[in-house]
C-alpha cells in the first residue's frame, strides 16, 4: 500500500505489527516491484510493519545516470525526517531501519537521530561519494558518531569500492559492528537480477541482519 509522509514523500507500507516496526531504505532506484516485494516479505518473516519511503520523490523517473547526477542535491534533513516520519508511521514501540546502497549510507546516517533501536547498513557508503557531495550531505561517520554507534551492524564486501578496507577499519573504531564477505561486490544480498548478486552469502547475510535486529 503507497502511503505519504508530511513531507509528501511516497512510502510502501506492508504487515500489521504494533509491536515491531521496520523502516525500509531502498538503493539509488528507490522504490519498484523489487522493494514492494521485500516490504511485504520481510513484513512476514519478522512480523513487523514496514515503512519504505522514497528516495528521490518528485523525481522517480530520473535513470539512474540522472539519480547520480542528482545526488549531491539531496539533503540529510530531508531523507533523515523522512526515516523518522516512516518510524512514527509504523506505530510500533519498537523500530529498527535497514537501507541498500544509497540507503545503506543513509542507514548509517541515521544512528545519529536516536530514532531507531538497531540497525544494518547493506553495504552502505562508508564516505559520500565525490559526485553526491553537496552542501545538504553530511559524512556518514560524522553522523554516526553523534548517535550510539554499536547499534549499527555493517554488512559488507570486500571487493566493493564504496567500502574500501580503510574505510571498514573506521566502521570498526567507530563501535559499529562488521560482518565481512570476501570477495563480495556491491549490491551482492538483496537483488537476484545483479550479476554481483551472491546467493550463499545473500542467505547468511540476511539471517545475521534478522538476528541483529530482533
Amino acid at each position: 500500500m503507497r502511503i505519504e509522509l508530511p513531507s509528501g514523500t511516497p512510502a510502501e507500507v506492508a504487515g500489521s505489527s504494533d509491536e515491531r516496526g521496520l523502516v525500509l531504505v531502498p538503493d539509488i532506484m528507490g522504490l519498484r516491484p523489487l522493494f514492494d516485494e521485500m516490504a511485504v516479505r520481510l513484513a512476514e518473516e519478522w512480523q513487523c510493519r514496514v515503512v519504505a519511503p522514497e528516495l528521490y520523490p518528485g523525481e522517480e523517473h530520473l535513470d539512474l545516470e540522472g539519480r547520480f547526477a542528482a545526488a549531491s542535491l539531496l539533503t540529510d534533513e530531508r531523507v533523515l525526517g523522512d526515516m523518522t516520519a516512516a518510524a512514527e508511521r509504523t506505530g510500533a514501540a519498537t523500530v529498527a531501519a535497514i537501507g541498500f546502497c544509497m540507503g545503506g549510507m543513509y542507514v548509517n546516517k541515521a544512528v545519529s537521530t536516536g530514532r531507531f533501536n538497531r540497525l544494518v547498513s547493506f553495504y552502505g557508503m562508508i564516505h559520500v561519494p565525490e559526485g553526491w557531495r553537496g552542501p545538504g550531505q553530511g559524512e556518514p561517520l560524522e553522523l554516526l558518531s553523534k548517535g550510539d554507534a554499536s547499534s549499527l551492524l555493517a554488512i559488507v564486501g570486500t571487493a566493493d569500492p564504496y567500502t574500501p578496507a580503510e574505510g571498514i577499519a573506521e566502521l570498526r573504531e567507530s563501535g559499529a559492528q562488521v560482518v565481512e564477505y570476501s570477495e563480495a561486490e556491491h549490491g551482492f544480498v538483496h537483488d537476484p537480477a545483479r550479476p554481483s548478486h551472491r546467493s550463499v552469502d545473500a542467505a547468511d547475510a540476511w539471517q545475521q541482519a534478522g538476528r541483529w535486529l530482533w
